[in-house]
């Protein structure tokens, strides 16, 4: 499914007595590797701090309207979001086979996959609003992203995938993952299926990796995304509490 874009947004948002609060989403530029990028970042200004960061990764039509509006959600609840881009400002999908050839490129260069990452990570820290407690979160590709972070030991809060690409490549494994895992899935998905729901959870017991899953009874994939023919409802609402219980355990 292809979603517009919008660079900046500006939300005014009343929240009770006595003071109205001020939610702000902006977008951002950074450069990884001589690329430059282009993020989005949403918080609420007139909070003296938030209750920690939570990072979101794109799906595979690249960072969207999207990813913008479940940053808004989570600024709102108190968190400064940050959604991370991965492909490049200049490199944004715009078709199906766009969208499959920028994801597979980077399943295909693991180390440029964990190299984007990585170098998206350090430039959310260095937003205003940032502290040190990160859970980082991503929704389909988003959610394979996020396993490709946690698998290459990448030193945050918690990592939550959304109906993510579970399959681990060869010669990678669970053994340098430094914080917990959520898995939050369905159980009609037809890209990754229950065996490979069975596979990860095995590797990270074999890792010794704190982990949980929940699944979604007869949820296919993209159970999240608004407008496709997978959304459902229940498991959207359901999976989204469950994140937002895991936020309050690690942030």
């Amino acid at each position: 499914m292809i979603r517009s874009f919008a660079s900046s947004l500006v939300v005014a948002c009343a929240l009770a007595a006595p003071a109205a609060a001020e939610l702000i989403g902006e977008a951002f530029e950074y450069d990884v590797g001589g690329t430059t990028f282009e993020g989005y970042v949403a918080r609420n200004t007139d909070l003296p701090e938030t209750k920690g960061t939570v990072l979101i990764v794109h799906d595979w039509d690249g960072l969207t309207a999207y990813e913008q509006k479940r940053a808004d959600m989570l600024a709102a609840l108190g968190y400064t979001a940050v959604a991370i881009d991965v492909y490049g400002k200049e490199n944004r999908p715009s078709t199906m086979d766009e969208n499959r050839a920028r994801s597979g490129a980077l399943y295909a260069d693991r180390a440029l996959f964990r190299s984007r990452l990585e170098g998206s990570v350090t430039a959310a820290q260095a937003l205003e609003g940032v502290g040190d407690g990160i859970v980082l979160a991503g929704y389909c590709f988003g959610g394979a992203a996020t396993l490709e972070a946690a698998r290459s030991g990448l030193a945050l809060d918690g990592f939550v995938s959304f109906h993510g690409g579970l399959s681990t490549p060869e010669g990678q494994d669970y053994s340098m993952t430094q914080a917990p895992v959520l898995l939050l899935h369905g159980t009609a998905d037809p890209v990754s299926g229950t065996a490979d729901l069975a596979q990860v959870v095995g590797e990270m017991l074999d890792a010794g990796v704190e982990h949980d899953a929940q699944l979604f009874g007869g949820a296919r994939h993209s159970f999240t995304v608004w407008g496709s023919n997978d959304y459902d409802l229940a498991a959207d609402q359901q999976s989204w509490t469950a994140f937002l219980g895991f936020l309050e355990d690690r942030l």
